[in-house]
């Protein structure tokens, strides 16, 4: 498996349910695909739950022109999603989105969330056996969920080869409660979603500029615009020293703190920003100061899907 990038390209949007504004279509998402491709092998983001195979499908298209090594694919089983009259409902959803995909491998395939996680990740398994799958990734799951995770994996002489939590300046408690901790001395990337909070640590939205009426960014964010408003102004200084936006010094925290951040991405800017993002070093003591911060406005922002680490 080709060596991970620092950054990784989110499709969640590409799904045009109506959670990132109004519906994509392939000649808005094409300059978008390019600009990402020119940086070398990509590694792409989806789920077939982001638009139930939407997603899967924009981005299969695209897929399809390009030779296989320049790029790698993450996807994901979500139980919710699963037929549970098939034999076996992950190798049923692995083929829906291979198929969609136009690849009969993934290098990362997930176990989405936790929900009867013993049983979807003993159902892996014969996917991990026959190759169809790079590395076995968790996410949303819990400490004691990846160990009894790694129990079952070992039964079959395999191991966790990915974790993926929400992780960024507004909900750490993947490292508070020791998850990034263990990742990182078992050798397991670490993958981190939502670093820019959908927006909300872009430096785009603060009392003066709320988010869209009636979307549920709005219903989700708008009632902490005022402390964002602060959050943005501490971030502004340091991000004014490194000469960068707002969003970028977001994704270079989740760097610095030894995460992959996967961004998504709708346009072609955000592409070239995540990955200038990247060359953005922060120090030590710039780490503990947005941290320090962020834990001054006494928000953790855990989503309807997901759970508080602990």
């Amino acid at each position: 498996m080709e060596k991970l990038p620092r950054i990784v390209f989110g499709t969640w949007a590409w799904g045009n349910d109506g959670t990132f504004g109004p519906a994509l279509d392939e000649e808005a998402l094409r300059p978008v695909f390019d600009a990402a491709m020119q940086e070398g092998t990509v590694l792409w983001d989806t789920a077939y739950v982001y638009g139930m195979g939407e997603s899967e499908k924009l981005l299969g298209r695209f897929l399809r022109h390009v030779p296989r090594d320049a790029y790698m694919i993450s996807d994901k089983f979500t139980p919710q999603c699963a037929n549970a009259d098939a034999e076996n409902p992950v190798s049923e959803m692995f083929e829906i989105s291979a198929h969609l995909l136009g690849s009969e491998q993934m290098d990362y395939y997930w176990i989405h969330n936790p929900l009867d996680a013993p049983r979807w990740v003993k159902k892996i398994i014969p996917l991990a056996k026959a190759g169809k799958t790079g590395k076995i990734g968790l996410s949303n799951h819990s400490l004691a969920q990846i160990h009894e995770a790694q129990q079952i994996l070992a039964e079959a002489g395999l191991a966790v080869g990915a974790v993926q939590n929400h992780f960024s300046l507004l909900n750490r408690s993947s490292a508070q409660s020791g998850i990034l901790n263990y990742c990182h001395s078992q050798g397991i990337p670490f993958f981190s979603y939502m670093v820019l909070e959908q927006g909300a640590l872009s430096g785009k939205f603060d009392e003066a500029h709320p988010f869209p009426a009636g979307s549920e960014r709005a219903r989700v964010y708008d009632p902490m615009l005022k402390q964002l408003t602060t959050l943005n102004a501490g971030l502004q200084e340091l991000a004014d020293r490194h000469q960068c936006s707002i969003a970028q010094l977001a994704i270079a925290w989740a760097i610095a703190k030894g995460t992959v951040p996967i961004i998504g991405v709708t346009k072609r800017d955000q592409v070239t920003d995540a990955i200038a993002a990247a060359s953005v070093a922060l120090s030590e003591a710039e780490v503990l100061q947005m941290e320090k911060l962020a834990d001054q406005l006494g928000i953790c922002v855990v989503r309807s899907w997901e759970e508080e680490m602990r």
